[in-house]
């Protein structure tokens, strides 16, 4: 009777499903990030002691953020290596996300979200590319797909979990 042993190579054919997980999270966080301040604006609104149109400003200056300058950091920083360059963007996010959190008042909560914006707009640019950078060939369609499903995940179950625990607990909980 013989055995046959599983090469080294086999498993070349398999996704990076824990990378690929932990890319999905960032595009997921990076999304209901952007959209979730819509589903608590008159928390937002009463916490900062504006209008409910002033306080949804908070989803447009991620926005702007994001839009202004994802294109010019990404040639920007097309010579450095992406998984360091993916780490201190989310690094950014996360500071600016904190300091979201802890905004003593409407100006540094719009400052903390346009921040949020472009570390979110520098890890959109790196994203899809890295989920292809560390794809077996052939699949690296089905490893950009794997990824972005965060977004689809944050849209529909994110934002409305995080609604309701924005209502319940506080936005900042949210």
């Amino acid at each position: 009777m013989t055995t046959t042993t599983p090469s080294r190579g086999a498993r070349r054919d398999a996704l990076p499903r824990s990378a690929l997980l932990a890319l999905g999270t960032a595009v997921f966080i990076t999304s209901l990030t952007e959209t979730l301040p819509a589903g608590v604006l008159p928390e937002i609104s009463s916490t900062m002691g504006v209008s409910p149109g002033a306080a949804g400003q908070a989803v447009t200056v991620y926005a702007a953020g994001t839009a202004l300058t994802a294109v010019p950091l990404a040639a920007a920083t097309a010579s450095v290596p992406r998984k360091p360059l993916l780490l201190a963007a989310m690094t950014v996010f996360l500071v600016a996300n904190t300091l979201t959190f802890a905004a003593p008042g409407y100006a540094v909560l719009l400052a903390a979200r346009f921040l949020a914006g472009i570390a979110a707009g520098l890890a959109w640019a790196i994203l899809a590319g890295y989920a292809r950078g560390i794809a077996p060939p052939g699949l690296e369609g089905r490893a950009i797909a794997v990824t972005m499903t965060g977004i689809p995940v944050a849209l529909s179950l994110g934002v409305p979990a995080g609604t309701l625990v924005g209502q319940r607990v506080g936005w900042q909980a949210a």
